[in-house]
């Protein structure tokens, strides 16, 4: 066996991720307020760029060029020194403008949304604890305290810890605790489910040593509902039970509930979905959308070569080259979104008419095959869109779900199943809620063929208690 160096050539065929591919699909994958970021920043730092109005007579978007220029200029306009860039662009011309959707206030969320915030947890503690008669050093104790409260409202670790760290006594810590649960929300900074309700217990001033003995000892038994066990061992009736839970049930469990949780998100649609009498019309939302169109001053500049100096050109070209991608990136964005969401609502009619019991099976090839694209390019625009319909906003994901096969005829969609499981409970009895088994039998009259764990993964999915913990008594 021989060891030496030889020259061999293969041909192949190879995909180049050009940096303006690379852009096109990072647009494709941007939603509406991405993008229009993304365009505010090109507007600062690309000089060539400005914003025109839908008034202007200028070109606003570019999508074709004339035949005999695209083959050579589309790939490389620079490929001739003395090409003339204002030719190239005046070439260019507006596609058919696509249905715009311009909103109005009655879309906006209110101007106490979006101006005003309101105290989260820890504010509202320490805004007490400035206003309470505790000495200096109880309110330096307090801060320490609220400090290590969760958002839930529980703190998170135990005195001996804050005192050993802070170099504070344990009793003192214990007694300004207690003075930091009876704040408002009252069981604030309890330490674990059984010291808040009690807390709140003692704020009503029920005095009932039966109500404290369910709390202390039977919390388990009520989550079970195992009423019978908390009748014997406190040796009292049913109805006496009840009424005590009862009382149990309007306790916060959470005291930080109402300040907690992130601040609400309000979604900008991408596009529109609109009824006109019989058919539903797929409308762009460019309301606030900037308009680009290519600077006439650079433009000119270009047509002085004589006078100009050869970096002068070079950066000009280059800066008017990415100017003129990124309009037609924005521009082919626009229509591949539209056209896949005119697909939709033409393969889901039935859904926008009749509701999310009519909603069809369908996967990203439906799409695909229909449109004339590829699966990748519509799992982009679909990704992090949101439609407004009559029927709601959905993200456009949404319409994209698995098919449950039925014992007779088409498969139904899955969301069409999971809203029938939640129907099913919410119309179930009470005191006999229905179990995973008794759901699956339920379906299945209704020609839905559906295994006992998939409705428990449904359930699960919409945040429902199994049958054990939704059973009420009374």
């Amino acid at each position: 066996m021989s060891i030496g160096q030889k020259l061999s050539l293969n041909l192949g065929q190879h995909l180049v991720m050009t940096p303006q591919l690379q852009q096109a699909i990072k647009l494709l994958q941007m939603n509406r307020m991405e993008m229009e970021n993304l365009i505010n920043s090109e507007l600062v730092e690309n000089p060539t760029l400005e914003e025109t109005s839908d008034s202007e007579s200028t070109v606003q978007s570019i999508d074709e060029v004339r035949q005999e220029t695209s083959s050579q200029t589309e790939e490389n306009p620079q490929a001739n020194e003395n090409f003339n860039w204002e030719n190239y662009l005046e070439n260019f011309r507006s596609t058919p403008n696509l249905p715009v959707y311009r909103g109005g206030d009655e879309d906006l969320p209110s101007y106490e949304n979006t101006l005003t915030a309101s105290p989260d947890l820890p504010e509202h503690l320490s805004w007490q604890l400035k206003l309470s008669d505790m000495t200096d050093k109880e309110k330096l104790i307090g801060d320490v305290i609220i400090g290590n409260v969760n958002e839930d409202g529980y703190l998170q670790c135990s005195i001996e810890e804050i005192a050993e760290k802070e170099n504070f006594d344990v009793h003192e810590v214990e007694a300004v605790l207690y003075r930091v649960q009876e704040f408002d929300p009252i069981g604030v900074a309890s330490r674990d489910l059984k010291e808040c309700l009690l807390v709140q217990v003692y704020d009503l001033k029920e005095n009932d040593d039966c109500l404290e003995a369910m709390i202390e000892n039977h919390l388990p038994d009520l989550e079970k509902k195992n009423y019978g066990a908390i009748c014997k061992t406190l040796n009292i009736s049913m109805e006496e039970v009840i009424e005590r839970i009862k009382i149990i049930e309007e306790l916060e469990p959470k005291p930080g509930r109402a300040f907690g949780g992130t601040p609400a998100h309000y979604i900008i649609p991408d596009i529109y979905v609109v009824k006109r009498r019989d058919d539903y019309v797929v409308m762009l939302n460019e309301d606030g959308l900037p308009k680009l169109k290519i600077s006439s001053f650079y433009k000119n500049l270009l047509d002085k070569e004589a006078n100009s100096q050869q970096p002068t050109k070079d950066y000009v070209q280059g800066k008017l080259r990415s100017a003129v991608w990124l309009i037609r990136s924005i521009h082919q964005r626009q229509r591949t979104i539209y056209k896949v969401t005119e697909s939709i609502v033409k393969q889901q009619y039935d859904f926008f008419e009749k509701g999310i019991s009519h909603l069809k099976p369908m996967v990203l090839r439906d799409v695909a095959d229909d449109i004339g694209m590829h699966e990748s390019t519509i799992s982009r625009v679909t990704t992090n869109k949101y439609v407004h319909t009559p029927r709601g906003i959905f993200e456009l994901k949404f319409f994209f779900n698995s098919g449950i096969s039925r014992v007779h005829g088409a498969d139904v969609a899955s969301e069409t199943v999971k809203e029938k499981v939640k129907t099913i409970i919410a119309t179930e009895p009470p005191a006999t809620p229905f179990s995973d088994q008794k759901i699956v039998e339920i379906l299945l009259k209704e020609n839905i063929n559906i295994a006992r764990r998939t409705v428990a993964k449904y359930r699960e999915m919409l945040g429902i208690l199994p049958s054990s913990r939704r059973k009420k008594v009374f």
